[in-house]
């Protein structure tokens, strides 16, 4: 293969890749690296081996997607490209964050960040920011994520950097609704899916519509919900995106659960929990253990409740998520009778359950 023809393969898997085709990217972005491996063009290799892992990452293949960014830092380092390292770095601990370990993937975000101000990189310092906001909202510090979110969002609209900037705007939509703001998070999100319909970004329209569902479904407009999380899933089954539509799925079963729709309700908390199995997502276990643990206590079926919220508290106390260490001890006590939601208030959320069923943010 010569130069020109790899070349042309690797444009169009990044013009497929932004156009969300996951998997005929992927398919080129292969070839090119074969291409460039023939070639013996270091250069090359290196920029297939990270979009490799952007693409694998999307689609939630954690473990092909780490060794991909981990191939091409280990190349980077070689020929002395301490940025390629860095850039590595933070993609990788991403791929950390989604599999729920938030303290590696934090500890090395925060070192990429100091080596990007270093070296005065804005737009790898707004993207090292805009990882640690979502590694922190893992983690359960949602004030300390939303300021992460406010500062990369300055900087990518300064860099006019507007996908970006959209994705921030998520961000910021889902921090919020967590935090129990939902009008504003209601805002982000729409303010987010504008940009994103504007520049063509089906995953970022599909992300966003799918906040706009959430944010609905926590002020009580289930109909509105439902029929977002509707045109959410239509774009992420075509794109093949599981990470993202495991979440939809989630959100669907909820608004159904909130609804008294329990077979419904159960039926998809099963399916988005296979997928969050299948991507090794255990802070989406969490949430589907505690969604079915709620139908089973809400259908009277108290040991079966109790079997699937203690799961729930296992895996939550396991990887430390602060949020969900919340909500499961706060289904816990509604078995007992006797709702404690304390927890929310010391980490500064504006959150109140009172009775079944609960309207987990």
């Amino acid at each position: 293969m010569n130069y020109s023809e790899t070349l042309r393969n690797f444009e169009k898997a990044e013009h497929l890749r932004q156009k969300s085709r996951y998997p005929e990217s992927l398919a080129l972005f292969r070839k090119a690296l074969s291409g460039y491996r023939s070639l013996r063009d270091g250069q090359g290799m290196r920029d297939c081996l990270m979009s490799i892992g952007d693409v694998q990452r999307m689609i939630g293949n954690y473990d092909l997607a780490e060794r991909s960014y981990s191939k091409a830092a280990a190349a980077a380092g070689k020929a002395g490209d301490l940025t390629a390292v860095a850039d590595a770095g933070t993609n990788v601990a991403l791929c950390m964050r989604g599999k729920g370990d938030w303290k590696n993937a934090l500890t090395v975000i925060r070192k990429t960040l100091v080596f990007y101000e270093g070296a005065n990189d804005r737009q790898a310092t707004a993207f090292a920011l805009w990882a640690m906001a979502g590694t922190l909202r893992i983690k359960g510090d949602i004030p300390g994520a939303i300021r992460a979110y406010s500062r990369c969002l300055k900087l990518f609209k300064g860099l006019r950097q507007r996908p970006a900037e959209g994705y921030s705007l998520c961000g910021l939509g889902g921090t919020h609704r967590i935090a129990g703001l939902f009008q504003e998070s209601l805002k982000y999100y729409l303010d987010a899916n504008r940009l994103f319909a504007e520049i063509g970004d089906r995953f970022g329209t599909a992300y966003s519509y799918c906040g706009i569902g959430n944010a609905h479904r926590m002020l009580g407009e289930y109909k509105k919900a439902l029929a977002s999380f509707g045109r959410a899933s239509r774009i992420y089954k075509a794109i093949g995106d599981r990470v993202s539509y495991s979440y939809t799925l989630w959100s669907i079963g909820t608004t159904h659960k909130m609804l008294g729709n329990h077979s419904e309700a159960l039926g998809y908390f099963r399916t988005a929990q296979t997928f969050f199995k299948k991507t090794k997502d255990p802070r989406g276990v969490v949430y589907c253990k505690l969604g079915m643990g709620e139908i089973a206590m809400l259908e009277g079926q108290k040991a079966r409740a109790k079997k699937y919220v203690d799961e729930a508290v296992r895996l939550a106390k396991e990887y430390d998520f602060r949020v969900e260490k919340c909500h499961a001890a706060m289904v816990a006590s509604s078995l007992d009778g006797r709702i404690k939601a304390g927890c929310y208030r010391r980490l500064g959320l504006r959150l109140s359950f009172t009775r079944p069923p609960f309207n987990i943010p």
